[in-house]
């Protein structure tokens, strides 16, 4: 909380987040008037960790529990939890003392910052990316243009540089920046996102942004005739008229409390995970006993059958301000304008530097031509078992889903669909 009291004003971070689901890809081309701090600064070769058990099991749990305390009740959502992993870990590498600890114990279980760099570098770097499934992430940090104010630490934007491949620009913080930052937004993310920023707040010293867009297409796209009229009851009981597409799927799911299949995208690399909550449980109860752990425990003993499976199309876009759930989550000291101590990132001679804000927004579409990811390593590994049949998944009603890489079975997209407009 700002304290009336003090005769300087506290200087604020904004941290902001954009994830995109796609089936097309555009071009993409821009020019920022912003002067770019990054013009010297090289990129360092740097050591990365081997994605262990440890890494993906504290990932999968952060995923899931960010996305419990972010996801509405009765709206459907969506968020990107490495957008947001990214996006914090960027802002850890300035922090110091009890925020430093505190962003260490939420993004990495308690071990260190610069193992976090190393982690995050190699999941980055082994994520597949080609014509058939693109998956780009992008990160920007735009500064104040105010050395009188604002002295960024050259370490900070060379850990970025390294990890991250982070550009960096200094900008007036007035329309141009405004513009600047919409039309990078609107760059990486595909013409999705293209309205981020509005007005800048006259104390925001920094803007750091996450951009993620996933663009793929199903392994067996789905044919006309496999597109037809169907219903969907949303989360207050009304019938939606809405297109439902029916495959037959090859991976079952069943963890006692719901049913679901997993779908496979071209090249087996990606996959989309989707859980139907037994009748008399809702998605939030669901939600409520989900962890990161049990989630990829439930991914990882799909069964091999085949699954007579209905998908709605659907399409949305979902935007919340994480601070109150990063704060449920542990990060008290670096929203508190006093607490905070960012000093590894910088120093501004108008105050103390705390986080303002964590935006994130994002955006998906599924239709009858995909978003693919293939479970192909665990298919392998259930194939030696009879193939039983006779299942049926019918996303009829509101419904968990998420988007896997099938290397580590991480979720990079988790959501919820609640209703269908």
């Amino acid at each position: 909380m700002i304290k009336v009291n003090k005769l300087y004003v506290k200087r604020i971070v904004s941290i902001i987040a954009m994830t995109g689901v796609v089936f097309s890809t555009t071009g993409c081309s821009y020019k920022i008037k912003s002067a770019n701090l990054m013009k010297n600064v090289k990129a360092s070769v740097v050591e990365k960790k081997e994605l262990d058990e440890n890494f993906i099991k504290q990932t999968a749990n952060f995923s899931v529990k960010l996305f419990r305390e972010s996801a509405k009740e009765n709206e459907s959502s969506m968020i990107s939890p490495v957008s947001v992993m990214m996006a914090l870990s960027m802002t850890a590498n300035g922090a110091d003392t009890g925020t430093k600890k505190e962003m260490e114990q939420l993004l990495a279980g308690g071990g260190s910052i610069d193992e976090l760099n190393e982690y995050l570098y190699a999941y980055k770097n082994q994520l597949p990316s080609d014509s058939d499934n693109r998956l780009s992430l992008a990160n920007a940090i735009w500064f104040r243009d105010d050395k009188d104010q604002l002295k960024v630490e050259s370490d900070f934007l060379q850990k970025n540089a390294n990890y991250y491949g982070a550009e960096a620009y200094e900008s007036p913080f007035d329309k141009t920046t405004v513009d600047d930052i919409n039309q990078w937004v609107k760059d990486h993310t595909d013409g999705m996102i293209d309205n981020m920023v509005d007005r800048i707040n006259k104390d925001s010293i920094m803007y750091l942004l996450n951009a993620v867009v996933f663009d793929a297409k199903w392994e067996n796209p789905y044919t006309k005739n496999d597109v037809n009229s169907g219903e969907f009851s949303a989360w207050d009981g009304t019938i939606r008229s809405v297109d439902m597409m029916t495959s037959d799927e090859s991976m079952y799911l069943d963890d006692g409390t719901a049913t679901g299949i997993i779908k496979n995208y071209k090249g087996g690399q990606y996959s989309f995970v989707a859980l139907l909550p037994n009748e008399g449980t809702n998605v939030n109860g669901y939600l409520e006993s989900l962890t990161g752990e049990h989630l990829l425990s439930v991914i990882e003993n799909a069964q091999s059958t085949t699954v007579v499976t209905r998908i709605p199309k659907f399409s949305y876009n979902y935007t919340i301000k994480m601070n109150d759930a990063l704060i449920e989550l542990g990060l008290q000291t670096a929203f508190d304008s006093d607490a905070a101590d960012f000093s590894k990132l910088g120093s501004s001679s108008d105050g103390n530097i705390y986080i303002g804000e964590v935006l994130h927004k994002s955006y998906i579409s599924v239709d009858e031509l995909g978003t693919k990811a293939g479970a192909v390593t665990k298919v392998e590994m259930v194939t030696e078992s009879a193939m039983v049949t006779g299942y049926e998944v019918f996303l009829n009603r509101p419904f968990v889903y998420a988007i896997i890489d099938n290397n580590t079975k991480l979720p990079l997209f988790l959501g919820t669909v609640m209703d269908i407009n």
